[in-house]
């Protein structure tokens, strides 16, 4: 009978062991787990920014002919960055002139910050261009 009592004694100071190394571990598990969200959401937009200047670049080069084909590209852009905030949404056409053969340059920025718990870790711009060929 006495041994069953030590044995029991001797759990009961592991289980408080395991709750305090389970109270020391969980604020950097949570740190990683939302770090990885972060960048999860980072990486998306830029995906997505990505994309939309293709798209607008794509728009461009072949509406050489209509009225305004740089505005065209930037309401293609816009119109293709689903899930970004179009007001912070940077968004620049350029061509040396809208002739055939000629090159246009879509770029476009996007805000990004990194926030682990309350407090920015990093913060800037994400930043995409394509430069194709005016048919």
């Amino acid at each position: 009978m006495k041994t069953t009592r030590r044995h029991h004694r001797i759990y009961a100071d592991q289980n408080g062991q395991t709750a305090t190394e389970f109270a020391l571990v969980l604020p950097l598990f949570c740190l990683v787990l939302f770090g990885i969200i972060q960048f999860g959401i980072i990486f998306n937009n830029y995906v997505t920014l990505t994309d939309a200047v293709r798209a607008g670049a794509r728009t461009a080069v072949v509406s050489r002919h209509e009225g305004d084909p740089g505005g065209k590209a930037v309401a293609r852009v816009e119109s293709a960055a689903n899930g970004l905030d179009l007001a912070d949404l940077d968004v620049n056409v350029s061509a040396s002139a809208w002739e055939h053969g000629a090159d246009v340059t879509v770029e476009a920025n996007y805000p990004y910050e990194v926030n682990l718990l309350g407090l920015v870790v990093a913060a800037g711009r994400l930043s995409s261009s394509t430069t194709e060929r005016i048919e």
